[in-house]
């Protein structure tokens, strides 16, 4: 096992605080809560952000910022808003520190802003402030604004990605003429972070709204995509939330309809989070170290010369520069290891940790038989292939890894998704197998609340295009017409 990670079947949470740290990702920073996002896994999260950045230019989005810091007032404008993140706030209440004499440094209570600002935990507020002033008529209607920007919400109980004081996203806030456009739009966003989620980053989800209880402060409808992880639990991949006219009316944004009425605009707003970052490393990673799908891999292909000495490693370095130049010419990214300071079998490790989905190996003999040993990271298999046509064969590759990553995910959720008919038998599935539990549910947050009571397991969603069925509730043995999808989450 590579630099003696916790096996995931002794200790899967150990296991996964180890493998962040151990293989650069993020580690933990001298303010409590908060992470240092080191530059291999800010690579990763550069190439998610760049993958998703197009699809929402595809979609007609624009970039744009909003400060940081909103003032207190304007929470208090909705009503259930200010309620979902009042536990959560940062709260600046003076700018200006002063020396107290004794060379200590203390706050300037002669500083005192006139009124609070809150670091913000979410934009909605400050961005329906300032559309005010950008909406008059139908004229100015789509907005379809996103913004990439960092937030603060306050968590007691921390973990690496998964749930950190400060994190890194992106929220969309767009404004609409009607409620039909909005709904459009939120589930549009929906589609979007669902394809990102499967084509880039190889985890199926499953879409779906929130209950009322589980939706977001100050939506109407909390649209969600839910990936489940290898230990069974799931994780809420990206929200996409319809919030009808509520922001519109806290912050009296009107416009005049084609048929000169005045109405209140209609609003969505979306993300996703550095929290992916967590999905990816928990999805599909194992005791060796990280399993990265080649489409966010910051390294795709890596070379590692096996050489007796200087004349030998001259010879192979000539050959693996033509390599480099050919795997470049089709846009993958290649790194050439011939450190000296290090062992070959160090480096294989280290490649393993690293989740690189290709290594190339090539020796002596390689040279002579114009070959090179090539080893998957996802299967770990290795075979000796000609380096004629090697491009073609490395490109085909990191498609078929992949696929082949994505495969493996669709089958463990398959394997963990079971439709349950009892209160016991939901107990007993969710004690000893885990995962998605498909099971009826009478619609009421007072039963939703008692399971997870007595449980610890959530909805997680109500499946779209779910199938209609009439069944009895779990608890109650109340009508139910469609089974919800539960599980323990992080």
């Amino acid at each position: 096992m590579s630099k003696g990670l916790t096996s995931r079947n002794e200790d899967y949470s150990q296991w996964y605080n180890e493998l962040v740290t151990k293989a650069d990702l993020a580690e933990h920073s001298a303010v409590r809560g908060c992470m240092v996002i080191k530059p291999y896994g800010y690579s990763i999260w550069e190439k998610m952000q760049a993958a998703l950045d197009k699809m929402f230019k595809d979609t007609g989005h624009s970039n744009a910022y909003f400060p940081l810091f909103i003032p207190k007032s304007f929470f208090s404008k909705e009503a259930s808003h200010v309620e979902g993140f009042a536990t959560e706030c940062a709260v600046v209440t003076h700018y200006r520190l002063k020396n107290d004499g004794n060379g200590n440094i203390i706050v300037d209570e002669d500083a005192k802003l006139e009124e609070e600002l809150i670091v913000r935990p979410t934009s909605e507020t400050i961005i329906w402030n300032t559309y005010r002033g950008w909406i008059q008529s139908y004229r100015d209607l789509p907005i379809l604004v996103n913004q990439w920007a960092n937030v603060v919400r306050w968590e007691m109980r921390t973990r690496l990605f998964l749930r950190t004081a400060e994190f890194l996203w992106q929220e969309g806030h767009t404004a609409h003429a009607t409620k039909e456009e909005a709904i459009e739009e939120t589930e549009r966003m929906l589609d979007v972070y669902a394809t990102f989620a499967e084509e880039f980053m190889a985890v199926p989800v499953i879409r779906g709204k929130k209950t009322e209880t589980e939706r977001f402060a100050g939506a109407l409808d909390t649209y969600c995509i839910e990936a489940l992880m290898q230990d069974g639990k799931a994780l809420q991949a990206g929200t996409s939330h319809f919030l009808g006219q509520n922001f519109a009316k806290a912050f009296d944004v009107k416009f005049t309809s084609k048929e000169g009425k005045l109405d209140y605009v209609w609003a969505t707003s979306w993300g996703v989070s550095t929290r992916l970052m967590g999905a990816l490393v928990m999805a599909h990673s194992d005791d060796a170290g990280l399993v990265l799908p080649p489409k966010l891999a910051p390294i795709q292909v890596v070379i590692v010369p096996i050489y007796k000495g200087d004349e030998e490693r001259a010879k192979i370095s000539e050959v693996a520069d033509g390599i480099v130049a050919g795997l470049k010419a089709r846009n993958i990214s290649v790194k050439y290891d011939d450190r000296d300071t290090q062992r070959p079998g160090f480096k294989f490790a280290e490649y393993e940790l690293k989740g690189v989905p290709v290594r190339i190996a090539m020796g002596g003999r390689d040279l002579e038989n114009g070959t090179v040993e090539i080893a998957r990271r996802d299967t770990k298999e290795k075979q000796t292939i000609s380096r004629e046509g090697l491009e073609e064969h490395i490109s085909a590759l990191l498609d078929e890894i992949q696929q082949n990553i994505y495969n493996k995910a669709l089958a463990l959720r398959n394997e963990k998704t079971t439709e349950v008919n009892s209160y016991d038998e939901f107990k007993q599935v969710l004690d000893t197998k885990g995962g998605f539990i498909s099971a009826h549910w009478d619609g009421t947050p007072e039963t939703e609340k008692k399971i997870k009571e007595e449980t610890k397991a959530t909805i997680r969603c109500i499946p779209l295009n779910n199938k209609q069925e009439e069944g009895a509730c779990i608890l109650t043995g109340k009508p139910s017409s469609q089974r919800v999808l539960f599980a323990r989450a992080y």
